[in-house]
């Protein structure tokens, strides 16, 4: 008998079927957006997600955040490469219990974060579905020709960092979902729920680091897993210190009550921070850049020849890692 084969992971579906499609400025779909040439001197990075009621955010989330979630997970691709959001499409595909009432929370939520990052729309298309709401959002931005910051560009030496806290948005599904368990004050709860429901697209910082940083991805399925992209396609293994990984208040006390929930720390996906090799060197300017926007910069582990991404201790110990982040198939 023929043993049955295992059903092909996300990045081994598009490599199959979908990388044999794509044309120049696919950049042979391993980076998180598309570069085609725009104006003289300037191209234009696109990007898309889908976001499925129910998979990505609650049946009875406010509409509102349900917009700026869209938009801000879109944002963060674009952030990741150093570009300015231009404008977006989009398409929703509703069920009839979304009527006039939803839709004028959604696009209220639309509305305030186009003038937060100075975005706009620009088409798209709507339809009926008798299945849950599914909205899709394809983002374009503006970067000068050849300074977009991608996967594959880091290098041996290079310092691992990261921008914000980890493993807050992880925490505040498992608090959405009642499992986080009664140990946190209704503060904390509060406080990471809020970082599940609204990412921060890090659009300055991002600016701020193009030419600091040599590679960069935002972190959408979780830390380990998105320092495996930036290794697979640079062809170099990524070397994080546990210790160094910076939480929030409300993840320290949470992961204090319950320590198994430190896997949301490295493998918990949806915190949309910035992940970045840059040479040591650039450590100072990296610090004012972050500065200057306000947001807080960590170095976290280093870049070395080899493949893959190992989790070291205080002792440089290898930490087994039992979720390295979200599997979509």
């Amino acid at each position: 008998m023929t043993k049955p084969t295992a059903p092909l992971g996300e990045f081994e579906r598009i490599a199959r079927f979908f990388a044999p499609l794509a044309g120049p400025g696919a950049l042979k779909l391993t980076d998180d957006v598309a570069l085609i040439d725009g104006p003289a001197g300037e191209q234009y990075a696109l990007t898309t997600d889908t976001i499925i009621e129910g998979v990505d955010y609650f049946p009875d989330d406010p509409p509102f955040q349900v917009a700026q979630k869209l938009l801000r997970v879109n944002l963060s691709d674009i952030a990741a490469k150093g570009a300015t959001p231009f404008g977006y499409l989009l398409t929703t595909a509703l069920p009839k219990t979304h009527g006039e009432a939803w839709l004028d929370e959604f696009t209220k939520g639309l509305a305030a974060d186009q003038k937060e990052f100075g975005v706009m729309l620009l088409g798209g298309d709507s339809s009926s579905t008798p299945g849950p709401a599914t909205l899709t959002l394809a983002l374009i931005g503006k970067v000068a020709k050849g300074s977009a910051v991608l996967r594959s560009t880091a290098r041996a030496g290079d310092e691992i960092y990261v921008s914000g806290t980890l493993g807050d948005a992880a925490l505040g599904l498992a608090a959405r979902k009642g499992t986080l368990g009664a140990a946190l004050g209704a503060a904390e709860r509060d406080y990471l729920i809020d970082r599940y429901r609204l990412p921060r697209p890090r659009v300055a910082l991002g600016q701020a680091l193009a030419g600091l940083a040599h590679a960069m991805i935002d972190i959408s399925d979780g830390l380990l897993a998105d320092l495996g992209h930036i290794c697979s396609a640079s062809g170099l293994r990524g070397v994080v210190r546990q210790p160094s990984l910076p939480l929030s208040p409300a993840a320290r006390a949470a992961i204090a009550a319950n320590p198994i929930l430190n896997t949301a720390v490295t493998g918990g996906g949806d915190d949309y921070e910035l992940l970045l090799t840059a040479p040591a060197e650039a450590a100072d300017a990296i610090a004012k850049a972050a500065a200057a926007v306000g947001v807080p910069m960590t170095a976290i582990g280093a870049m070395e020849k080899g493949e893959g991404v190992a989790l070291i201790d205080a002792a440089g110990r290898p930490v087994k890692v039992e979720l390295k982040g979200y599997a979509h198939f």
